[in-house]
């Protein structure tokens, strides 16, 4: 950040706000101290997978407004699926004092509700992955049906749902299998991110959630695929 500041002459908050506005766009990325080159495939336009606690960072209001909005899908007595994913923890804690099932695989969500929920908790069984932050067994299968699957997404696209992260296309495809509806919670950035590998079609989707950046053009996509689209706003809570 300082070698930046003065070879551009501008202050350190000024480096730092266009830091994180080339990282968010996908250009470089932003590391302890200042930012780094893509790799090949990045650079490619396939977007790497981000560490949760980097990716736990961004677009956090657009995140928060999103699970408001989502958590009003969500009736008393429902069954729902929450999965991994930074947007998705926001779900589950606006869940937590709900009278509702709620299976998740999230590690960081299941740690927060044993500590702090009252609605009846299911945590995935298998291995523990630290990255991307979810517990799943290749061989056991899910003992929860849902009325809704909600999941976040690394990209989103004609394509459909995109992650980078084998082990996450692996239990999407998993878990929407059981769950009557899916839902996904994604920002508007989402919709400018190219990843590896599509882990549901759009004609699997039933909802998306996100925010007023969604274009015009995006939105007309998504409608005509059949996907129903929700915009959050700063009134929700």
């Amino acid at each position: 950040v300082r070698e930046l500041q003065e070879r551009l002459g501008v202050s350190a908050a000024t480096v730092r706000r266009d830091i994180d506005r080339i990282d968010e766009a996908g250009e470089a990325r932003k590391v302890y101290g200042g930012i780094s080159a893509l790799d090949g495939a990045s650079q490619a336009g396939v977007a790497y997978a981000r560490p949760y606690d980097e990716n736990r960072d961004l677009a956090v209001e657009a995140k928060r407004q999103i699970a408001a909005l989502a958590a009003t899908m969500v009736r008393d007595g429902d069954a729902v699926i929450v999965h991994g994913g930074s947007t998705c923890f926001h779900l589950g804690v606006k869940l937590a004092e709900r009278n509702i099932r709620l299976y998740t695989n999230s590690m960081p969500l299941a740690a927060y509700l044993s500590d702090h929920g009252h609605c009846s908790l299911t945590v995935a069984g298998g291995d523990l992955h630290r990255e991307p932050g979810i517990i799943h067994s290749l061989s056991q299968a899910v003992p929860f049906y849902a009325s809704k699957f909600f999941l976040g997404a690394q990209g989103l696209g004609q394509e459909g749902v995109m992650e980078s992260h084998p082990l996450l296309v692996r239990s999407i495809v998993d878990l929407s299998l059981c769950a009557d509806q899916i839902v996904v919670l994604a920002d508007s950035r989402k919709l400018s991110i190219h990843a590896r590998n599509v882990a549901l079609p759009l004609s699997r989707i039933g909802t998306l959630v996100t925010d007023d950046g969604l274009s015009d053009a995006d939105a007309r996509m998504l409608e005509d695929a059949g996907v129903m689209v929700r915009i959050a706003s700063g009134a929700i809570q």
